[in-house]
């Protein structure tokens, strides 16, 4: 079964970095798009960055986290990242990791990310 947890949320000041982490299990990982997501308080989860798998390492991201986040993976320890830096309030969610095998989504538990002063 495929099994995802994230890691490494917390909270931080406007301006702060952090760097979630997510690892996965039951699946050979290169294989398959990663992604990230975010769901905020009275808010739709959104997908915020995804990266192909082994054979297209392409990097989408959604125009409000351009330039301040960075999705990264490791395939041989399993991992996806997701640098993330210039933190703004507005970025306070709760951070799900991502992924599709056979038709079927899989999602982590997920992290919480508060900016607040």
């Amino acid at each position: 079964e495929v099994q995802l947890v994230e890691f490494g949320g917390g909270e931080v000041r406007p301006g702060g970095s952090l760097t979630l982490s997510c690892t996965a299990s039951g699946l050979v990982f290169a294989d398959y798009a990663m992604g990230w997501f975010r769901q905020a308080p009275g808010k739709e989860r959104e997908g915020i960055s995804c990266i192909g798998s082994h054979s297209e390492q392409r990097r989408d991201y959604v125009e409000s986290v351009k330039g301040r986040f960075t999705i990264t993976r490791d395939n041989a320890k399993n991992t996806v990242h997701l640098q993330m830096s210039s933190l703004k309030p507005e970025d306070t969610a709760v951070y799900y990791c991502n992924t599709e095998v056979g038709f079927q989504h899989y999602w982590g538990p997920g992290t919480q990310v508060t900016v607040s002063t």
